[in-house]
């Protein structure tokens, strides 16, 4: 992989990682439209560490104020210093690692699929039509009610389902959530917020895990444009999540919705027309 090819996936990550169309499945089309080979699952999951960076970054005193309260929460330490585990912020800490744990125990178990069959582009063209229309139900028609403070532990075993879906390039990670949390009647912010704060725990376990495995010589990327593409990622990843955080307040998800059925179109087209190839040669050597 070169440098412009990584910027260029890097750059396209950023752009689609927060947002309801699939990163992954993106990664993938633009890999084969531009000639780049498929840089597989392990580049993926390394960049993605990037945008979650943004995440970090944009959500800092939220993600400080729950990870306080969690651990003062525990049965440790004084207990005069002890917050009460039925606080907001502690249950939220709590449902994150509960929503955290399907796709962790899913991505382990579903790994070769993962690095190989799901990455079938033809396997993208339904996720991208078929969520899409699931978003666009979900949205139109399910109330806006809800805030996170109104969370159940059901909910959040749901949305770690949900997530758990993202494993397959095409769902979104960030669709996946945003439309069980539509379903479930949370407003379009808090769907979208508990959607980036929910993927934290899962993307930099996925990605310091595929790193841990390119050091022990158990997967290849080429390091230092893998390494840009990740800083790429952050930077661009950042402006996107203050600008749909900003649009969803406002507007509704269709624009999405109509952008996943309008690229799953184009790409069952490229597909039949033998310009695309569903599996590339990374693939399947």
């Amino acid at each position: 992989m070169t440098w412009l090819d990584a910027l260029i996936m890097g750059l396209v990550q950023g752009l689609t990682e927060f947002l309801p169309v699939s990163s992954s499945a993106h990664l993938r089309i633009v890999g084969e439209l531009t000639g780049i080979t498929d840089p597989g699952a392990g580049f993926t999951a390394i960049i993605q560490i990037g945008t979650e960076a943004a995440v970090l970054i944009v959500f800092w005193k939220d993600i400080a104020r729950i990870l306080s309260k969690w651990f003062r929460a525990l049965p440790i330490g004084p207990k005069e210093n002890r917050v009460p585990a039925t606080d907001p912020d502690v249950r939220m800490g709590w449902m994150i690692i509960v929503g955290s744990l399907p796709i962790g125990i899913l991505g382990l178990l579903l790994e070769d699929w993962i690095d190989t069959t799901f990455r079938n582009l033809w396997v993208s063209v339904f996720t991208l039509a078929f969520f899409a229309a699931l978003l666009g139900l979900a949205d139109r028609w399910a109330p806006r009610t809800r805030t996170l403070e109104r969370m159940t532990w059901k909910d959040a075993v749901l949305y770690g389902f949900a997530q758990a879906m993202a494993l397959i390039p095409g769902v979104s990670r960030s669709g996946g959530t945003i439309t069980m949390g539509r379903a479930l009647g949370y407003t379009r912010e808090a769907a979208a917020r508990y959607s980036f704060l929910l993927a934290m725990p899962a993307v930099f376990a996925s990605g310091l895990y595929k790193v841990a495995k390119v050091f022990t010589g158990g997967e290849h990327v080429d390091v230092a444009p893998t390494i840009g593409a990740t800083l790429v990622a952050f930077l661009v990843g950042w402006i996107v999540i203050v600008w749909f955080l900003r649009l969803v307040s406002t507007q509704s998800y269709s624009v999405f919705v109509w952008y996943r059925l309008a690229i799953a179109a184009v790409l069952a087209i490229l597909l039949t027309s033998g310009i695309l190839e569903a599996t590339s040669h990374a693939m399947v050597s």
